[in-house]
């Protein structure tokens, strides 16, 4: 794999799946048919999707889903991609996911589950993809044709989509990048993206979960267990379905490999479950979408002591959805507003624009999301207990009592955003 791109982060994708989970140590079975992979989305039961599908299905919001393309023909995606949003200048190969990665991540976001493929948590939402360079895959030539990284999180920060979600990653943090993140943020975006499949002890996370205004995602099982292979530090903000998953085998789309784990998973899981949320109030502020995923979060430690594994806990919007009085908070207040500082940000999600200000009425675009993902040390990793830091919280009581929520992570399909000068790794929380 190269080790620098022309402008912005090097992708180094699991999309060429083999040889991605290879990297990873994870193996994969042979090729499974389409109709079996809905039985092994297991985490849509515990998460209660077909009751949370009642209140909202992600239906008017938009995803920007920045990976190795999305093929918009897959049985579960047609009607799902809107193509005819991506920017001319950030469009080249967005519709061309040799690797099969982005395409999986869609549908785990949006897909229908038409022809017994993956069914998204919120299939009434709808993707714009952009592709950005992985690794070695392609030509010189397409290379140079397509977006780097900081260039199609501006181009989804100028469109209607809320929620850009990057399962990707790097150790290197790009000046160009953090910019563009931070333009993002300041358009009243969610970012989301996974921490990594380097294991707990690698003492950083990848990049651009660790950036400021971006949600770090890392993954359990389907036992509410915090994966090995996900990446800890600072950055981890919440953790969600990533163990024991189908992805697409390469760009063929005709067969999906068995038993993936990484945090690609939780990242795209985690992007669906902000969408229902935001579908169900449109009207209010990333900053709120944001606090209600950290608030409702499944933990067993103080929220204000987030641990290095699993942040604020596992995602359960059906705790928001379910709760008809829910209270988001101020909309122009930065939920991670201490993470973000310290890294001596100014805040873009504290101000509304000029525009909101004069109305006082708050719009669902009009402020950013502190992401949480520049989370400041903590003091203490978890407050209940040594199994704390393995094992995450259950759900949201259901009529028939609790339910455990689960989080996953992908191997399969790991995209790992490279190059550029090296900065300083992201140090742990303090256990």
């Amino acid at each position: 794999m190269k080790s620098a791109t022309r402008r912005g982060l090097r992708v180094r994708v699991a999309g060429a799946v083999a040889s991605a989970l290879i990297a990873v140590g994870v193996s994969f079975a042979p090729g499974a048919t389409a109709a079996d992979v809905q039985s092994e989305q297991w985490y849509l039961g515990p998460m209660q999707a077909e009751k949370m599908w009642k209140t909202s299905t992600g239906e008017g919001i938009k995803v920007a889903v920045i990976d190795t393309g999305v093929n918009p023909d897959t049985p579960s995606l047609k009607g799902q991609v809107l193509t005819d949003e991506v920017p001319k200048q950030v469009a080249y190969g967005a519709t061309d996911d040799y690797a099969g990665h982005g395409t999986t991540m869609a549908e785990l976001i949006v897909g229908t589950g038409a022809g017994g493929r993956l069914r998204g948590l919120a299939p009434g939402a709808e993707v714009v993809p952009y592709r950005v360079p992985l690794g070695n895959e392609l030509s010189a030539k397409e290379e140079k044709l397509a977006p780097t990284s900081a260039e199609a999180i501006r181009a989804a920060a100028d469109s209607d989509a809320r929620i850009i979600s990057m399962s990707i990653g790097s150790v290197a943090y790009e000046a160009e990048d953090a910019e563009a993140v931070k333009y993002a943020a300041s358009k009243g975006k969610i970012l989301v993206a996974s921490v990594g499949n380097g294991g707990q002890d690698s003492g950083y996370i990848e990049y651009p979960a660790a950036y400021p205004y971006v949600l770090g995602v890392s993954s359990i099982d389907d036992k509410s267990r915090i994966s090995d292979f996900g990446q800890s530090g600072n950055y981890v903000d919440l953790v969600a379905p990533g163990e024991n998953l189908p992805a697409y085998c390469n760009g063929n789309f005709e067969t999906y490999c068995h038993n993936l784990n990484g945090t690609s998973f939780s990242t795209a899981i985690t992007s669906a479950a902000a969408a229902l949320i935001w579908s169900a109030h449109p009207d209010w502020t990333a900053n709120q979408v944001t606090r209600a995923l950290i608030d409702t979060a499944g933990r067993k430690w103080p929220k204000d002591k987030p641990t290095s594994t699993a942040g604020y806990g596992t995602i359960r919007p059906r705790s928001v959805l379910a709760n008809p009085d829910y209270d988001p908070g101020e909309p122009y207040s930065d939920p991670l507003r201490k993470e973000n500082m310290q890294e001596g940000e100014k805040l873009v999600t504290e101000i509304p624009p000029a525009s909101a200000a004069a109305s006082e009425e708050p719009s669902a675009g009009a402020t950013a999301t502190s992401q949480g993902a520049e989370g400041a040390p903590k003091d203490g990793q978890a407050a209940a207990g040594s199994d704390d830091a393995k094992t995450v919280a259950s759900d949201a009581s259901s009529d028939s009592g609790s339910t455990l929520w689960i989080v996953l992570g992908v191997a399969a399909a790991v995209v790992v955003l490279g190059g550029g000068a090296f900065a300083v790794l992201r140090a742990k929380r303090a256990n």
